[in-house]
């Protein structure tokens, strides 16, 4: 698993995690019609229990909601009131509120925009803009609040034609209100950026209450996927201390397995932690996460070359998983043979077909194009990188390069061109 920023935003990329994600997510795009190429899903590194739609088609989850979630409904119901914002056309709407709001309060979104520019926060960025005129405030969380009605009763719609449960969704918003009465007793309910009311809850549980489907749990191979995103994002972000003592070491689950590995992994125990997934790999030999979460562990515990063979046998299992091809890229680059500067040259030309915006991954293409004698698609790989970092200098000295090196005409050529053309119609 990494945390990389992106921007300002750190997020989580993992691929058993985003595997989950698309599981959970996938019937609920078909019964919206949504092509679920043209919506994505971004895990934030952030404990808050959140989740926006922003930037168009995509939908940003919380860390925190996926880790103190314990049923796969609660997330399936959150996800299914994401895609109600989509299907609503809300963010449009969003964007022509909030010009409205920040015009009466412009010195407000100075003053308070600053936390939510550097999160890209939708509900930061609402608060921020509307501190200091309460008339603003209130008339735009009016409209936020019709919003969130309107997605509630489309996640509803969803959960139902798929004939999940909406148990989740209402055990997802009652903890909701229960965090609110912890937090922010004493506070004008008006003054709330992503406001829960009564109404809402109320709502949803009278469709529980009528519902076919609400008596029908998560299948079983479903919830135990669950149990492992949770435990593998409590291992990795949690304290070490904090996770050894809620998992005990006599704990059957997969999840608190997968967090006990990781923390004594992080706790630079990494024969005990490879132990646990060793055994893992021997009850379920064909699973590819089991390979790929011993290949981190060991990389992570500076096992580099060691980590080669899990990661190879995980693509194996999974070879169109871009990331670990990407991890594994890595540590073929460290070997530094030519066989293994070969693959790790292929392992990323053919992630990067399915990861086009990771900047990294550009980088150690560079570095593997170069280290082969490549200058010129060295030089296109790192304009690549610059590119999406929005480095306009280094942009265009490296697409220059590229083209002087590259023959002309060639597709790097004509890819080094658009690179500098992109930045030179922006002047």
């Amino acid at each position: 698993m990494t945390a990389s920023a992106q921007g300002r935003l750190g997020l989580i990329r993992d691929t058993e995690i985003e595997n989950t994600i698309r599981v959970y997510i996938a019937p609920l795009f078909e019964a919206a019609g949504l092509d679920p190429g043209s919506v994505s899903v971004h895990i934030v590194n952030d404990r808050n229990l959140n989740a926006f739609v922003a930037g168009g088609q995509k939908i940003f989850i919380h860390s925190g909601l996926l880790m103190e979630t314990k049923t796969p409904g609660e997330v399936i119901g959150v996800l299914a009131h994401e895609i109600g914002h989509i299907t609503g056309g809300h963010l449009s709407r969003l964007h022509r509120g909030l010009k409205d709001a920040t015009s009466q309060s412009i010195l407000a979104m100075v003053l308070g925009g600053a936390a939510a520019i550097a999160t890209r926060s939708p509900d930061a960025l609402i608060a921020g803009s509307l501190i200091g005129s309460s008339v603003s405030q209130r008339s735009f969380l009016a409209y936020t609040r019709t919003m969130e009605r309107s997605a509630d009763q489309a996640g509803l719609s969803l959960l139902e034609e798929t004939g999940q449960s909406a148990e989740g969704l209402l055990s997802f918003l009652e903890l909701l209100s229960q965090q609110e009465k912890i937090f922010t007793a004493g506070n004008n309910p008006y003054l709330r950026s992503h406001p829960l009311t009564a109404a809402r809850i109320t709502h949803v549980r009278d469709h529980v209450a009528n519902s076919k489907y609400s008596h029908l749990k998560s299948k079983p191979q479903i919830q135990t996927m669950h149990d492992r995103m949770r435990g593998k994002l409590r291992g990795f972000i949690n304290p070490s201390e904090r996770t050894l003592q809620e998992y005990s070491p006599n704990d059957p689950n997969l999840g608190a397995q997968y967090a006990r590995a990781i923390a004594l992994s992080k706790d630079q125990e990494v024969d005990r932690a490879v132990a646990i997934v060793d055994g893992l790999i021997a009850a379920s030999p064909q699973d590819p996460f089991f390979h790929e979460l011993k290949g981190d562990l060991l990389k992570e515990g500076g096992y580099t070359q060691e980590a080669i063979a899990p990661y190879t046998k995980a693509l194996e299992l999974l070879p169109w998983a871009a990331l670990i091809k990407i991890n594994l890229a890595q540590l073929q680059l460290e070997n530094r043979s030519d066989g293994q500067l070969v693959r790790a040259r292929d392992n990323l030309i053919d992630a990067l077909r399915y990861e086009p915006e990771m900047a990294s991954a550009w980088r150690f293409l560079a570095t593997a194009e170069g280290r082969l004698g490549n200058a010129g698609k060295a030089s296109l790989a790192l304009a690549e990188e610059a590119s999406l970092r929005r480095n306009k200098a280094r942009a265009l000295s490296h697409s220059k390069r590229a083209m002087e090196t590259l023959p002309e005409g060639s597709p790097g050529w004509f890819r080094a061109q658009d690179i500098e053309n992109s930045f030179k119609e922006k002047e």
